[in-house]
């Protein structure tokens, strides 16, 4: 008994010693990065940190007390990613914690050059989780991302985020990537890449001084344009404003946009677009692959600056029919671009072929890219207007009857 007293002692004392926050960190000993930026300099990367000053964040009122700034932004060098980020301690006076990491910006060289090694260090560290927004900086220096100063949103990094976040939304040309998102269209032989690009516009100069957000209008922004394709790892050029939104449509993104079809005596009807589905298909006819996309899409009218009577079945038709071409050719837009001039799947066409027939992929998959910018691709539209608004017809009807 005695004996079994004294086993039980002892493992009870072993079990409080060893339990416990082994590897807790306190908050007074991290500086939380909530952005980085990735860039080369010669053989060497170079790599920015945007750290949140957590004093100015909980500071509450204003006073006669020094300026700070929300973040501070740190620069080094390495031979690789991580050898940067352990050189960073030099000068961060605290250890750098990034579970609260937004977004990950890559300069254009980088992105050219190939993001394999880049994105190994990201893929690998169980400190970050993989929720983070990865970006492309078009005509912009990283730098110049990663020092700007944000009106509304305190933190650069939280405005970076959830203005992609809303605008991802609310307007179709953008897409959010996150970490598995794009190691996924990496890996996959049927299925290129894409990024979005942001852009520093306005006066740039200006952009890195407090007098960016003292004004009431901010002389430099940052601004999410448009898409990046990727071939393997490579960036290899850029879809514009409607091919950006072609694609959405393709990928079955679109959750809310806005869009306008031309009137027969000049105007135009402005359409909020409510609800999308599209139905992506891979086929095989005589031996050959296709495809055929579906999209079907609900709108109501949001503006109108032509004399057109809504009340009548027939206008709302001819609104519909001249959604329904002009949705065709954005998405037809977007696939040329990608299969003349980029030769580049980023719409998973070959995912699609694979479906339908595993043992004809096996025969395509090796020159892909070649089948691809030859893959005959038939496109569909149905659109149908549900509202018109709290306006039957336009006050513009009265107006020009009175003239």
């Amino acid at each position: 008994m005695k004996r079994t007293i004294i086993v039980l002692s002892s493992l009870l004392i072993i079990v409080m010693v060893i339990t416990g926050c082994w590897n807790r960190r306190e908050l007074n000993e991290l500086a939380i990065g909530v952005a980085i930026g990735v860039d080369k300099r010669k053989d060497s990367y170079v790599l920015y940190v945007q750290v949140v000053n957590p004093g100015v964040i909980a500071q509450k009122g204003g006073g006669g007390g020094p300026m700070y700034t929300p973040v501070t932004t740190y620069e080094m060098t390495g031979k690789s990613i991580f050898e940067a980020f352990r050189r960073m301690t030099t000068i961060v006076p605290r250890k750098i914690y990034f579970s609260h990491l937004r977004i990950v910006v890559i300069s254009e060289q980088v992105a050219r050059e190939g993001i394999r090694n880049t994105l190994d260090f990201f893929s690998r560290d169980h400190e970050m989780r993989s929720d983070f927004y990865i970006a492309v900086a078009k005509n912009t220096k990283v730098q110049q991302i990663l020092t700007s100063f944000t009106a509304i949103e305190k933190l650069p990094a939280a405005k970076l985020f959830s203005s992609l976040q809303v605008s991802e939304k609310a307007w179709a040309p953008t897409v959010g990537v996150h970490l598995d998102d794009l190691l996924s269209s990496l890996v996959s032989s049927g299925k290129a890449a894409v990024l979005q690009a942001v852009e520093l516009k306005g006066e740039k100069p200006v952009a890195k001084t407090m007098e960016n957000i003292g004004r009431i209008y901010t002389p430099a922004y940052l601004r999410y344009t448009s898409i990046g394709v990727f071939k393997k790892d490579k960036l290899v050029g850029w879809l514009n404003g409607n091919e950006s939104k072609g694609y959405n449509y393709i990928m079955g993104k679109v959750k809310s946009t806005v869009g306008y079809v031309p009137c027969a005596k000049g105007g135009r009807v402005t359409n909020e677009v409510i609800r999308t589905k599209t139905d992506m298909k891979g086929k095989v006819e005589n031996g050959k692959p296709e495809i055929e996309i579906v999209v079907f899409i609900e709108e109501n009218i949001g503006e109108v600056q032509c004399n057109i009577d809504l009340s009548k079945p027939k206008t709302i038709r001819e609104i519909e029919k001249k959604g329904e071409k002009k949705t065709k050719e954005l998405i037809e837009s977007a696939i040329k671009a990608a299969q003349k001039k980029y030769k580049s799947d980023i719409f998973g066409f070959g995912e699609a072929i694979h479906r339908a027939d595993p043992k004809l992929w096996k025969q395509l998959e090796k020159n892909w890219d070649e089948e691809f910018s030859n893959l005959a691709v038939h496109v569909k539209a149905d659109v149908k207007v549900r509202r018109t608004g709290t306006t039957g017809n336009s006050f513009i009807n009265q107006l020009e009857k009175n003239e």
